[in-house]
């Protein structure tokens, strides 16, 4: 089972003082969870002041840390609105990027998703798209790039596990009736973290944990670091 470690997502340290920010941080959590167990890694590059950004300048600090320290990792980043001021600024900045992801996640619930995506593959990146509701399917299983995904991200936004967990598998259905023959990837947040983590295992499919999702351990105690919600999962995929 792939297992992706999502290390910070706009995640604050005051919620857990472990959460890396910095570059420097990112990088060495990186380190951190691969030994813990993570095939791949996303991250956000974060701002001082606490934000999040797609801009090319702060990309590049952090892929050049992470890489000093861990130049075989597979790392990916977001391209969500929320980084930046809409559509438009989306484009431009991913186009600007001189210092290159690996990967790059694209949701197909936010305004322009097939033309970042398209960009994201011609740039030379993985593409992997992400899909939240049914209703983003149809705009996923249209889109040009849809055959060049690396893997489809599955995030329910239902906060009620059992929900989220049906969803999930409602939309993994339709995914695979339209002939997707990629991997498929479910994935929590809160609440349907550890329920989304064991359907994936159910099902046979990829997930990913991280503090970006959740900061518990299936248990419900605080987890200490991210590799700590690495060990955990891998511990339910061995069960």
């Amino acid at each position: 089972m792939l297992l992706k470690a999502a290390v910070n997502g706009g995640r604050s340290p005051a919620e857990r003082p472990t959460v890396p920010v910095t570059a420097a941080e990112i990088a060495a959590d990186t380190l951190a969870v691969l030994a813990a167990g993570a095939d791949v890694i996303h991250f956000h590059v974060r701002t001082p002041d606490g934000g999040q950004t797609i801009r090319p300048e702060p990309l590049a600090e952090v892929l050049t840390a992470i890489r000093a320290v861990a130049p075989d990792a597979v790392v990916g980043t977001t391209t969500g609105l929320w980084t930046c001021s809409g559509p438009e600024e989306r484009y431009r900045l991913v186009e600007s990027w001189e210092v290159l992801p690996d990967f790059a996640s694209v949701a197909f619930s936010e305004e322009d998703a097939a033309r970042t995506a398209e960009l994201v593959v011609a740039r030379g990146m993985v593409l992997e798209s992400a899909v939240w509701t049914m209703d983003d399917v149809p705009r996923l299983l249209a889109s040009p790039t849809l055959h060049d995904n690396v893997r489809i991200l599955i995030e329910p936004v239902e906060e009620e596990p059992v929900e989220a967990v049906r969803a999930a598998r409602a939309m993994a259905a339709r995914i695979r009736e339209a002939g997707v023959v990629c991997p498929i990837l479910y994935h929590g947040d809160g609440p349907t973290v550890w329920p989304l983590v064991r359907a994936a295992i159910e099902d046979g499919h990829e997930t990913r944990v991280g503090f970006e999702d959740g900061t518990d351990l299936p248990d419900g105690t605080a987890a200490p670091d991210n590799a700590a919600l690495i060990r955990a999962a891998r511990a339910l995929a061995t069960d």
